[in-house]
């Protein structure tokens, strides 16, 4: 089936800003630093695109930068997708993700402007966006590292990144998100790993109210990785360190249940898990510490978890 057209604005981007500076977040910085951490997220939802069906999110994304550059210009940073439905909807290593009418399925592009080592931050921040719109919505969910946000270890909320680049040079990081809203009937080889946020708290929810909320917390967490990277630069040496990363890193430790927990560990962990070990922790890059049962400290960069306790 082909993908619908774009439908007139769904959500305008004066909502989004709307949300975003009546947040809870601000009152934890000096006025001037959440200002500042806002001014640097405002671009989130500046052009929304809606369709009720299409088949990725994220490939729509690259037509619409590549038809940007055929035009001689570039797409806006903050662009989002959304679409009712997905037909051909995947997560890592095309895993199957249900996309039915009732969740929220979205992406983002994001211009390249951030030094590699917090460009590479920016899926903590999604998963932490996901996790507080869920949380604000009453269900207890946590992230499981990386950004997986789950209940008692029933997904409601997954994550996947990529960065792609034109031929004329440009980069854009895209954000895919799918999140379980009002779907409740999931199929059989995953009802017993998806859950949805109508499963959880018992009632409907208003979808379009949820992806202002959710936009909101992506701008505020992707202005968060941009003043990280000020404060970083602002040091003696300009490279990544804890102090400069720490708000980011403190409030995934705060919303995750991974540390502490007896993981197996892989690139593909479904099929390929590599090794068992113990979180210990997250570093200041967003890598997740482990302690090998030798003994041995490793910290992984990329990969997955599963707990095993």
């Amino acid at each position: 089936m082909p993908p619908s057209m774009p439908s007139e604005p769904w959500i305008g981007h004066a909502e989004i800003l709307d949300r975003l500076c009546g947040d809870a977040a601000g009152p934890l910085f000096p006025a001037a630093t959440a200002e500042s951490i806002r001014r640097y997220g405002a671009p989130v939802g500046r052009v929304v695109e809606h369709h009720h069906r299409l088949d990725r999110c994220m490939e729509r994304l690259r037509e619409l930068i590549h038809d940007a550059r055929q035009q001689g210009t570039s797409l806006a940073s903050g662009t989002v997708v959304v679409a009712d439905v997905l037909s051909g909807s995947s997560g890592r290593f095309d895993r199957t993700w249900h996309a039915p009418e009732g969740g929220l399925w979205l992406a983002l592009a994001w211009a390249d402007t951030l030094l590699p080592s917090y460009s590479a931050l920016l899926p903590l921040a999604a998963g932490i966006a996901c996790c507080e719109t869920v949380r604000s919505l009453g269900a207890d969910c946590a992230i499981r590292w990386v950004n997986d946000v789950h209940l008692a270890g029933r997904k409601v909320a997954g994550i996947l990144s990529e960065t792609v680049a034109t031929a004329h040079g440009e980069r854009f990081h895209l954000l895919g998100i799918g999140l379980n809203v009002n779907n409740v009937d999931f199929p059989p080889d995953i009802a017993g790993e998806a859950i949805s946020l109508a499963g959880i708290t018992g009632r409907h929810h208003d979808r379009r109210g949820v992806a202002i909320r959710l936009l909101a917390r992506l701008a505020w967490n992707i202005g968060l990785v941009h003043h990280c990277e000020q404060q970083g630069l602002a040091g003696d040496d300009g490279t990544l360190a804890g102090a400069a990363t720490g708000p980011l890193i403190d409030r995934w430790r705060q919303l995750a249940d991974s540390i502490g927990q007896r993981v197996v560990y892989g690139y593909d962990v479904v099929k390929r898990p590599l090794y068992r070990a113990r979180v210990v922790d997250i570093d200041a890059a967003g890598g997740l510490c482990l302690a090998l049962d030798d003994g041995a400290l490793l910290t992984e960069y990329s990969g997955e978890i599963r707990y095993l306790d």
